[in-house]
């Protein structure tokens, strides 16, 4: 089991990881791996480029664990990798065809994958099949993953001996693709990336929040159904996605939470009202899952603050009123947002193109 809010379950069939962007700054799994690694776990005994990872964090995959799932037979929702990234570029092809034919094998689960390297993920799972017979895209990684589900293969996953045949459709769906954004340079690089990548649910990770992020513009885009005639009530590829204009829906679900542990960046919390608000106008559902180790204080000021506080942020108004927020620890903190909990979490049922 696990503590992080919004799922059930971690299941790491690899470990492992290399910084790459800021909010790779103060990774918690690389603290972890360092304490486990001393530890003497075993998934935890490789060590990574010092530059960019580090002790016990090495890429290593773990054919071992692939069967876990399996032995699951209560449904939970399953975070993939809380210590690694599935889609980092030193995981193998195959290895990654024997996870999702796990996933696929296992509908009563829904999986959670969370990746910094959203623009692998779409090459992957869109990858045409080159027998040249026009298969639609990700046909080619799907014979992969059907391949690595039979005994027949050199990927073979014991428990999948009877395969995964075509039953589970594509993209399977009871795996959910997020990207994490930390800021808005890294929302236009990975978002447009997540957005070509095939999943039942698309969402992002705006975690930790290093500073404001606008998403509106990518949530609608125009549904080809509706073009001339108007919309068909009856499509079932737009379901509850569809909106009264035309379009359907290509983000279905934003956490929000800032930073924890010793060397934790503030959160302006006008950078997470703004996510909420740009959920609720398209609506778009919406969790936050934490303040991390710094908390608003409820004033608004412009120039000194009270001891052991900070200003953060844009100014909120002309005058140049800053919000004043305190580092109180993150358990004080909580997860209130403007005095409430946001739990939203997507509809599964709603379907992409």
């Amino acid at each position: 089991m696990t503590s992080i809010e919004w799922t059930n379950q971690t299941w790491n069939p690899t470990t492992g990881c290399d910084r790459i962007s800021p909010g790779c700054d103060n990774c918690y799994a690389l603290t972890m791996a360092k304490r486990l690694k001393g530890m003497g776990q075993a998934k935890y005994q490789n060590d990574g480029d010092p530059r960019t990872s580090g002790p016990g964090f090495a890429l290593t995959v773990h054919p071992d664990v692939l069967t876990e799932p399996l032995r699951w037979k209560k449904p939970r929702k399953v975070f993939v990798n809380s210590m690694s990234d599935l889609f980092h570029a030193r995981v193998p092809r195959e290895f990654l065809a024997r996870v999702f034919a796990v996933m696929a094998a296992t509908p009563q689960h829904t999986y959670q994958i969370l990746t910094k390297r959203p623009d692998r993920a779409a090459r992957l799972l869109t990858d045409l099949c080159r027998c040249g017979a026009g298969h639609p895209p990700g046909e080619h990684f799907r014979s992969s993953m059907e391949w690595a589900a039979t005994s027949h293969s050199d990927s073979y996953v014991p428990g999948l001996e009877h395969g995964i045949s075509h039953r589970a459709g594509w993209p399977l769906p009871n795996v959910w693709i997020g990207t994490s954004v930390e800021n808005q340079k890294h929302a236009d690089l990975r978002i447009p990336a997540l957005l070509q990548t095939p999943a039942a649910v698309r969402f992002l990770s705006c975690e930790p929040l290093l500073g404001p992020v606008w998403i509106a513009d990518h949530i609608w885009q125009a549904c080809t159904c509706c073009e001339g005639e108007g919309h068909d009530e009856s499509c079932a590829r737009c379901a509850d996605s569809h909106c009264d204009s035309g379009h359907i829906r290509q983000l279905d679900w934003v956490i929000v939470g800032g930073e924890s542990g010793p060397k934790a960046r503030p959160m302006a919390p006008q950078w997470a009202t703004s996510l909420r608000d740009q959920c609720k106008e398209n609506h778009v559902p919406f969790f936050f899952k934490q303040w991390g180790e710094y908390a608003p204080t409820g004033y608004i000021v412009i120039g000194g603050t009270s001891r052991g506080s900070i200003l953060t942020g844009d100014p909120v108004d002309d005058l140049g009123h800053r919000v004043e927020i305190a580092r109180v620890g993150k358990k004080a903190a909580g997860r209130e947002l403007d005095g409430r909990t946001h739990d939203a979490y997507p509809n599964p049922a709603a379907r992409h193109g």
